[in-house]
């Protein structure tokens, strides 16, 4: 599932100190191969170069 900016999402990265926060796609840009990555704005700072596996959409955002 493609994210537009604007669009609330959960971010799952066990090695990221937003794991399991809620945010907003701030940008979104495609890479050489085709693929999207995301910048998502978290209450206390940024994510950048997130994949789409990465994102789910935001309970009450369906």
């Amino acid at each position: 599932m493609a994210f537009e900016k604007g669009d609330r999402v959960v971010f799952h990265d066990k090695h990221s100190e937003y794991d399991g926060e809620t945010g907003e796609v701030t940008q979104v840009s495609e890479t050489m191969f085709g693929d999207n990555t995301y910048i998502v704005e978290f209450e206390e700072g940024q994510e950048a170069g997130i994949a789409e596996e990465s994102l789910e959409t935001a309970e009450g955002d369906e």
